[in-house]
């Protein structure tokens, strides 16, 4: 199984943000961005708008577990920001898995034919 490798500098999310390719949803807005490096890479946003610290945490832990179960059927090479909205912490990440499972797609950049380990 793909390992998570998170984001964490200030000029991989503004890259992102700037010449990324963004897809909207009502729980979140995903920029992917394609790189040469040979892993997919991952930054979660969330703002204090969402609530206190509670409900940040719960948000990128939601949105960590969708994104894990995508993992192993993303082609590599690629950097995903999410910038979560207020409603992320209603739902469950299955429920997220399914939307950002449709914007890899349009994205097209999903394998549908990896094998899960």
């Amino acid at each position: 199984m793909k390992r998570i490798v998170k984001l964490k500098e200030n000029r991989d999310f503004r890259r992102a943000y700037n010449k990324g390719e963004a897809f909207v949803s009502p729980y979140f807005v995903v920029y992917i961005l394609k790189k040469k490096a040979e892993k997919v890479r991952l930054g979660i946003t969330v703002s204090k708008k969402i609530g206190g610290a509670v409900l940040r945490n719960r948000a990128k832990r939601v949105i960590t577990a969708a994104f894990r179960e995508c993992l192993p059927n993303i082609a590599v090479g690629y950097d995903f920001v999410i910038v979560a909205r207020t409603r992320v912490v209603t739902v469950k990440s299955t429920v997220i898995s399914e939307i950002l499972k449709s914007y890899i797609i349009k994205a097209g950049i999903w394998n549908e034919n990896e094998l899960d380990e």
